[in-house]
């Protein structure tokens, strides 16, 4: 009876290693990653551009938009223009964070923590001396994937900062963002103007492509300007891809904590033509002492779904889809 027991273990341990895997791999010209996969979901991350995720793909399928354009190229400060693209991460605010081309366009280190985990790090900034910490790790039986991003204090003097996540995702598809009721915005959102530039718009006018519903923002199309900001009480993004993934976030959103965008939004979308889009979680502004660190986590989920126009006025059956999630 024993041995049986021991059989079976061994047995599962077995199919448990094959499903969940933890590797070094090549992926888009790009040398040095690191891959997480089990039996139905590929994660790869790249610590030779801004540490980001290159590939959140399930069944085969990447959501993310990656340039493909810029496969293998590094980043170096001679380049006046230079496009980091995929899942990637920042910290804000947006506006008043002095610019950090090292953290984001510059090279990580990358370590394999086990068969599921994986740590990127940044080098120290020298303009902002602050790190940067990333640390994912994928569930071995579900899309679930775990990113958190520590931010470190290497100065003499505290820093106020706050998580940025800015994800690419394929274009043209259907976005989902839940509204506060209680929102300083009458219509629950805003949008960036292109001119004058960086003006908000903080009660646009109705247009096609833009549909808000009591509690949820769906941008199901090209819109007339590409970003949206949201101060919702929700913390959770949905994505319909157009090759038939659906792509959730959930991410905590503080209700005792100041945030530092210019309208205080806890959401940022930006919805550029039909090429791509940004899924921008923004962390509560923190005020960091020297030596000292904060974290911040997002959960990401993919599901195969179909991609169906129509849920764009009729988004139950998304909304049925995440909800035990939420």
């Amino acid at each position: 009876m024993k041995k049986s027991i021991l059989t079976l273990l061994t047995l599962f341990l077995s199919f448990f290693s094959e499903a969940q895997s933890t590797q070094w791999v090549n992926e888009h010209q790009y040398p040095n990653c690191i891959q997480i996969q089990n039996d139905s979901v590929r994660v790869v991350l790249d610590p030779n551009v801004g540490g980001r995720v290159l590939v959140y793909e399930k069944n085969g399928k990447n959501v993310l938009w990656v340039n493909e354009k810029m496969d293998g190229m590094l980043w170096d400060d001679s380049l006046s223009k230079f496009e980091v693209s995929a899942g990637r991460f920042d910290i804000g605010p947006e506006k008043t964070t002095p610019k950090r081309n090292q953290l984001f366009k510059g090279k990580w280190t990358a370590e394999i923590v086990d068969q599921s985990t994986a740590k990127l790090t940044s080098i120290v900034d020298p303009l902002l001396e602050v790190q940067l910490v990333r640390v994912f790790k994928l569930s071995p039986n579900s899309s679930q994937l775990s990113c958190t991003q520590t931010i470190i204090n290497k100065s003499a003097k505290a820093k106020s900062l706050a998580h940025w996540g800015r994800t690419f995702v394929k274009g043209g598809g259907i976005c989902y963002v839940p509204l506060n009721p209680y929102s300083r915005l009458p219509k629950g959102y805003a949008l960036y103007n292109k001119n004058p530039r960086n003006s908000i718009d903080i009660n646009p006018a109705e247009e096609e492509n833009i549909v808000a519903f009591d509690s949820l923002l769906v941008i199901k199309g090209k819109p007339s300007r590409p970003k949206f900001v949201m101060d919702s009480d929700k913390g959770w993004i949905a994505y319909s891809s157009k090759n038939d993934l659906l792509f959730l976030k959930t991410f905590e959103i503080s209700t005792d904590k100041v945030y530092g965008d210019v309208i205080g939004n806890s959401i940022s979308v930006w919805y550029y033509e039909n090429e791509k889009c940004e899924l921008e979680p923004i962390g509560p502004l923190e005020l960091i002492g020297p030596n000292q660190e904060v974290s911040y986590t997002e959960n990401w989920y993919l599901f195969d779904y179909p991609f169906k126009s129509e849920n764009a006025s009729a988004p139950n059956e998304v909304l049925n889809k995440i909800s035990p999630l939420l």
